[in-house]
Parts: structure tokens; sequence; C-alpha cells
């Protein structure tokens, strides 16, 4: 299947009502500050340069980010502050991401997310994630030439993972998150760990723009090395 089929798919999705609900809900009753904005309240694919050698992969869109504007990491705190690591590390053409029709390009990074809706309280199930892995599992399938990716989270590292345990004889213990880790995978890509860039991660100090753009330099030196 094209990226574009299976992104027309994902926004179509209508199969774990908990997140259905919520996320209609949300873009019901709006942010008063966007009371004036339509909100996308659909289910969001993944985007970027469909050839890239990068895959970034974060937990899930934000309520009043992603389900408002229909792109991951976009109009939001984390959109705020992770484009402007990615664009001072070369991924992308400029340091903002705010709306769909912002002019935005990724260079040699594909954006995803392991959920394709927002979760109340940013908590997916299991079986949401399980459900929502096809999608996702499909999107990596579709990346012919990723050689590294990054997992903006533990979810999202798990879910990269998981996708690997289908293939491979792998166990999660020989795959420990941690901020900078890197790990060879069977087929010889390196999936590289980071810290969300939440607000609370942001706020508390775990991750700052030094540290993210210092693991993103890091991360373009083997993503054009490979």
């Amino acid at each position: 299947m094209t990226l574009s089929k299976l992104n027309k798919e994902i926004i179509n999705c209508r199969k774990c009502n908990r997140l259905v609900n919520f996320r209609e809900k949300i873009a019901k009753e709006k942010r008063k500050q966007y009371q004036d904005q339509i909100y996308w309240g659909k289910p969001i694919n993944g985007y970027g340069d469909q050839n890239a050698r990068l895959l970034m992969v974060g937990l899930a869109p934000a309520a009043h980010g992603g389900n408002r504007t229909g792109r991951v990491f976009t109009g939001d705190k984390s959109a705020d502050f992770l484009f402007k690591c990615l664009y001072e590390a070369g991924f992308s053409n400029q340091p903002t991401s705010v709306e769909r029709d912002d002019g935005l390009r990724l260079k040699n990074l594909y954006l995803t997310t392991a959920l394709k809706c927002v979760p109340p309280e940013d908590k997916p199930t299991s079986t949401e994630l399980k459900t929502c892995f096809s999608f996702f599992n499909q999107e990596i399938n579709s990346l012919k030439k990723i050689n590294t990716i990054v997992a903006l989270g533990k979810i999202g590292y798990d879910a990269c993972i998981n996708y690997y345990k289908q293939y491979f004889d792998i166990k999660n213990r020989d795959y420990i998150f941690t901020h900078g880790g890197q790990s060879k995978l069977p087929d010889n890509k390196i999936l590289i760990g980071s810290y969300h860039p939440s607000p609370r991660n942001v706020n508390t100090g775990r991750i700052d723009q030094k540290k993210m753009v210092k693991l993103l330099k890091q991360v373009k030196k083997i993503v054009d090395q490979k």
C-alpha cells in the first residue's frame, strides 16, 4: 500500500470508541483561545520526506495541537520546542510548525506517532496501541530508505521494538530506553531514544534546547554516514 492510500485509511479510522469520543469532544468544546477555529478532530497520519533516511516517532497528537491543526507536532508548545531544534540541526526549512499550510518542509525526515488519535490524559490503553499498531507497521514498511529511528519517549520506543519483534527473535530487555542511547536493530538500522519534548519535560529541565540540538546533530551525522 502506498503512503497516500494508507494516510486516507488512517484519517477515516473509527476503531477505538474511547479515542473517537474524546477527539471529537475536544474538537467540539475547543480551548478558549481557539474558539474561532475549526478543529481537525480526526486521526492524524505522519508527514515529511517520503524518501527520508530518518524516522522520528512520537506518542500521539496533542489535544489542542495536532487534534486542532491536523498535523502532529503542530500548533502547541511541544511543536514550538521541537521545531526550533529540528531547524537548528538542519532537518526542517523553518523553526516553526503552526498550521498545516504554513510552508513547513522536513529535510530527510519523516515524522509520525505510535498512536494516531489524541488519548485522554495522554495515556493510551494497551488495546488502543495494539489496534493502531497496524497503521504504524505499514508506515515503516512504506518508508524504504530509513536507516535511523529516533523515538521521542518510551511509548514510541516500545512501538519500534514491537515492530521488530514481528520479524526477529528479539527481547525488550535488550533494548533499554535512555535519552541519547543507541541500539543497533536486527536489520542494521539504529534506534535512538530521546526524552519527549513535552512541556513537562522542558519545564522540569529534563530536556532543553541545547541538549536536544546536540542529540539531533549527532543523529544527523549517523544518518548521513550510513
